[in-house]
């Protein structure tokens, strides 16, 4: 299982590759951090970290998820 971690210092965003559907809602809803034609693909400093938070919670696979820094599991 690959994951990749972004992080912005406050907020960290994990991508798990096995389970991402290409949905392209991400990109959709908030282009200024995930980026599929650039790399790295997510810039965790183009939005707010509530901003990232929300729409990191739209995704349909679950290959999006976050963690709050002071939180780390």
């Amino acid at each position: 299982m690959e994951t990749k971690e972004y992080t912005n210092g406050e907020v960290t965003i994990v991508w798990n590759a096995s389970l991402c559907t290409h949905s392209a809602n991400c990109a959709r809803g908030l282009a200024s951090v995930f980026k599929p034609r650039e790399k790295p693909w997510v810039d965790p400093h183009g939005a707010t970290t509530e901003e990232i938070v929300h729409q990191v919670r739209r995704c349909p696979s679950g290959a999006l998820t976050t963690y709050l820094n002071t939180e780390k599991p």
